[in-house]
């Protein structure tokens, strides 16, 4: 029988923050530009006696996080270098911070936040490989290729949080719960205004280390996962690790899990080994001497900041389940979208005021306007005064749900009152027993056959009948009335 193994993984995520300039120097902050080394400047390309200025901007946007983690504030931080010797960090160490970082703690998604701090983002290597490039073929003696470094991104300013190793159950439970924390730290980024967090652009990076051990109160040996730039590569890359290591313990290779840094290939599916895992010593840390050590209860009102902080996402769910009753994938499309699609619907639901009628709206919004926009992306929201009008055209039974679906298609192609265009094209629902009695004498004339089927038992013959009225009244007869004249003159 197989061992039981408790995987354990802690992340650690970098995001840029959206600031006007880097982190240390006046260059612009600007992650589409896409001439290479246009934002460049002394300080930030390491010219001899260029001093760096500290970005106060960059300080307040993780103040910001860590008071929306419910982190604890440092009164004293500093910056450190952290020296290692690679072609992205002009330097030759990256400013970073090491034992004093401006936030400790907190709580996110049920996993605990060790740590958030500061540092200065690397340069972009462009590795090019099977060209041949005339100028550098002469130091090129491989003739596979070459690489060039972009300084556009050297200095932005990174915020980098570290949770606390969790332990889980399962592979699968640990993948899904990893992958949650990371799209909830992305909702409070844009929440907060602070990040653009786009993982795609390389804005918001993740690393996973990873661990699994026989004894739940014992960690294994810890490898760490880079190049996860997907939620999906987050949650795959985690339980492709987890499942080679379980594989290397019981075919009796164990020891074969070493302290490294692997990769995470996403064309095969698999992560691959890259380095021996570096520790904290080899960085060989010590205090910038050319940065200013700061006393941040001192620089910021941590009391009014918290105050101004938005309403966040866990809070906003429990107000939508609260207040409106929708349903909880509802909610998400609306938490995940919050500055178009949550806040039109918000503006739909403030006009409404009846938590019915808000339902009827959500469902519709949710359903019926996000399927059509996912095949026509270039579709507007039509307006919030038009689509609560028709939302309560339907609670009120003024039109069918069929009608609704084509006026809503006619209101996001057209802006205009639903009621209007009910009155305009005779689709306001048709009550008048008299007037749908002889409709429906028609096409029971029309259908002997359905008839004698219906008779004869078959109740899905009614439907047809039904089907029939509704398409000769352009879907404005009421069903239920509809069905139910059908059934008192068939008896």
């Amino acid at each position: 029988m197989a061992n039981k193994y408790y995987p354990t993984v802690g992340l650690e995520i970098h995001a840029e923050l959206k600031t006007q300039t880097k982190m240390f120097c006046g260059c612009k902050n600007d992650p589409d530009e896409e001439k290479p080394n246009m934002n460049i400047c002394p300080v930030c390309m390491a010219h001899p006696g260029a001093l760096p200025v500290i970005n106060k901007k960059a300080i307040e946007n993780v103040i910001k996080v860590g008071l929306a983690v419910d982190g604890k504030i440092a009164d004293f931080t500093e910056f450190d270098r952290k020296n290692y010797f690679y072609p992205d960090i002009p330097k030759g160490y990256q400013i970073s911070q090491y034992k004093f970082p401006i936030v400790s703690g907190g709580r996110l998604a049920d996993m605990d936040i060790t740590r958030v701090h500061l540092e200065e983002d690397t340069a972009n290597n462009k590795h090019l490989s099977g060209v041949k490039h005339p100028e550098i073929q002469v130091f090129n003696t491989r003739q596979d290729g070459y690489s060039l470094i972009d300084f556009n991104r050297a200095g932005v300013p990174l915020m980098e949080l570290v949770t606390e190793p969790h332990t889980f159950n399962t592979a699968e439970e640990t993948a899904k719960k990893a992958s949650k924390f990371a799209k909830e730290l992305q909702l409070i980024l844009w929440y907060l205004g602070v990040s653009e967090a786009n993982m795609e652009k390389g804005e918001m990076r993740v690393e996973a280390n990873i661990s699994i051990s026989s004894d739940i109160k014992k960690l294994g040996i810890k490898v760490e996962v880079k190049n996860l730039n997907s939620f999906r590569s987050v949650e795959r890359a985690i339980k492709y690790e987890i499942d080679r290591m379980i594989e290397l313990h019981e075919s009796g290779k164990g020891n074969e899990i070493i302290q490294e840094t692997r990769g995470w290939d996403e064309s095969k599916q698999k992560t691959f080994s890259q380095r021996k895992k570096e520790g904290s010593a080899d960085y060989r840390y010590f205090p910038d001497p050319d940065l200013p050590k700061m006393k941040l209860h001192e620089a910021f009102d941590l009391e009014k900041m918290k105050e101004q902080l938005p309403e966040l996402p866990e809070t906003k769910r429990a107000r939508y389940k609260k207040d409106f009753g929708i349903k909880d994938e509802d909610i998400e499309s609306y938490i995940n979208d919050p500055f178009l699609l949550g806040a039109w619907f918000e503006d739909i639901a403030r006009i409404l005021n009846d938590k019915e009628k808000i339902k009827i709206a959500s469902n519709y919004i949710t359903s019926d306007f996000l399927g059509f926009k996912k095949n026509n992306e270039d579709v507007k929201m039509p307006s919030a005064k038009n689509m609560a009008e028709l939302s309560s055209m339907i609670m009120e039974a003024l039109i069918s749900s069929r009608v609704a679906k084509d006026i809503l298609i006619k209101i996001v192609i057209n802006d205009e009152s639903p009621m209007k265009i009910a009155i305009e094209k005779d689709l306001l629902q048709k009550n008048d027993e008299n007037a749908l009695k002889q409709i429906a004498q028609k096409i029971i004339e029309a259908n002997p056959k359905v008839v004698v089927d219906y008779k004869g038992g078959k109740e899905n013959a009614l439907m047809s009948l039904v089907g029939q009225i509704m398409k000769e009244t352009k879907g404005s007869a009421n069903p239920v009335v509809v069905k139910q004249l059908l059934v008192e003159i068939l008896k």
